[in-house]
This record gives C-alpha cells, sequence and structure tokens, in this order.
C-alpha cells in the first residue's frame, strides 16, 4: 500500500487528450500528464492553472480520479459550479495546462474491512483508492450517494472493481436506496462487519457519517476539499479547525481523521 503522505511539489505542462459531459454538470478531463501520473497518490490533488483566464491569477485544485502510469495520463471528475469550471469546459484536445503537484497528505490505509463513502462528486477522489485496495487483494464496501441516478457518475467503474454495483442511494429514489446515504452507511456500520471508514462528499455528509462512525466506534477518515488559494499553506485560506488548532488543509489534509475535526 502507498505512503500517502505530502511529495514534493513540482510543475507540469499538462495537455489536454479529452474533456467530456458524463452527467448533469459534470465532466471528465483527461489530462497527458506522465510525471503526475507516477507521482500522484489517492486523495492528493492537483493545483491547475486554467488557460484563458490568466486574468484569474489563483489556481484550482482538483483531485485526481484516476492514473495511468503506462499511458502517462490523469483524468479529473469536476462539476460546474463557478466561472471557472464553467470555462473549463470549453477546453478541447490539444489546449495547455499548468499544473503544480502532487499535494496534499491522502489516504492512509489500515488494517481490516473497509467501508468507502462517496457523496456526489466526493465519489471521485476516493476511486484511486479502490483501486489501490482492489490491486491488494483487500476487503472493501463501496457507498455512493447522489441527488439523482443520472449524476452517478463514477458508478461504472466501481461496479468494475467489485464485480457488483457498489450500494447506492439518490435523494430522488431513482436508484438504490431512497434517501441520503448516511443511511445505508448506518446499516453498514451497525453489522459490525467494517473496521474503519473513509468518506468523501459535500461538508454536512461527511459530518453525518462521522457521528456515525464515532457512535458505531469505527474510526473515520474524511477529505476536507476547501477553497485552497495558494496550494502550499502560505495564505491561510484553506483552514480547519482541529482539536490541535488551525490546520491548512492544503499541506495537513485534505484527509484528516474525522475525530480531530471541530465541526
Amino acid at each position: 500500500m502507498c505512503d500517502c503522505s505530502p511529495s514534493k511539489h513540482f510543475d507540469e505542462k499538462a495537455r489536454v487528450l479529452a474533456n467530456e459531459q458524463l452527467g448533469p454538470r459534470l465532466y471528465k478531463i483527461t489530462l497527458a500528464a506522465p510525471r503526475m501520473a507516477r507521482a500522484i497518490r489517492p486523495g492528493q490533488f492537483v493545483h491547475m492553472q486554467l488557460p484563458g483566464m490568466e486574468a484569474h491569477i489563483l489556481r484550482r485544485p482538483f483531485s485526481v480520479y484516476r492514473s495511468n502510469v503506462q499511458d502517462g495520463t490523469i483524468e479529473i471528475i469536476y462539476q460546474v459550479v463557478g466561472e471557472g469550471t464553467a470555462f473549463m469546459t470549453q477546453y478541447a484536445e490539444g489546449v495547455e495546462c499548468a499544473l503544480i503537484g502532487a499535494m496534499g497528505r491522502g489516504w492512509q490505509p489500515v488494517d481490516g474491512n473497509i467501508l468507502l463513502v462517496g457523496g456526489g462528486v466526493g465519489a471521485a477522489p476516493l476511486f484511486l483508492f479502490a483501486e489501490e485496495l482492489a490491486q491488494a487483494g483487500r476487503s472493501f464496501e463501496v457507498i455512493l450517494g447522489a441527488q439523482t441516478e443520472s449524476m452517478l457518475v463514477t458508478r461504472a467503474d466501481y461496479a468494475q472493481l467489485l464485480g457488483r454495483d457498489p450500494i447506492l442511494a439518490t435523494d430522488d429514489g431513482s436508484v438504490g436506496f431512497s434517501g441520503f446515504c448516511t443511511e445505508p452507511v448506518r446499516e453498514a456500520l451497525a453489522t459490525g462487519e467494517y473496521d474503519a471508514v473513509y468518506c468523501c462528499g459535500p461538508e454536512p455528509l461527511m459530518r453525518a457519517v462521522a457521528g456515525i462512525a464515532e457512535d458505531a466506534q469505527v474510526p473515520c477518515w474524511i477529505s476536507m476539499e476547501k477553497r485552497m488559494a495558494c496550494g502550499v499553506g502560505a495564505c491561510l485560506s484553506c483552514v480547519v479547525e482541529t482539536v490541535a488548532g488551525k490546520k491548512r488543509s492544503c499541506v495537513d489534509g485534505p484527509v484528516f481523521n474525522a475525530k480531530d475535526v471541530v465541526w
């Protein structure tokens, strides 16, 4: 299993190979970035300068969904939430963008049976970790939640790893459990079969999952994906309140032990 502690940062000029829409406001961009593909570890992120938006000097942080060392590529799933990500949807094959990476502390595997919980686009930062667990022959389960079935854009990839569908939940009941994925998490942990939970998604979801895990006396790790202006811990724009004081999500995280976070 990997050592997911921060690695040395470097710059790389990446080239867009594909940029496709996966679902409502959800896209996947594939980049030729061989050095990044070799360096990135599960749960880490890259800081991207958006070409064509030079007036916006701040880079955008993106978790890496998949990496392929042999092809020298990385994939990023992003959701259109503002001007920058809306502009990204126009990037065609051949567009070059500057990346800094590999950044942050990623997922640290522990012994035992693992439960992965991905809410919305938060399913993407867990996929590299799931691949690593599968390759190591580890026992794990996956719960995915989204507003509707069309937004479960990582479902097929997780199903391929598991050999079956993951446990699904949709707010509108279009597939799987009807409601938030917190209820399937509660049911899974009530079985006593899981030794750790790893969760990424909207902060209210992570807080709820952390509470469920605490009640079940199961350790839980979460990814606090704050807005990161500099990405190197200098600007303090991504502070997370912890029991040990203020921590910076970009360098002390984004992965934290949930028991250390002051919600």
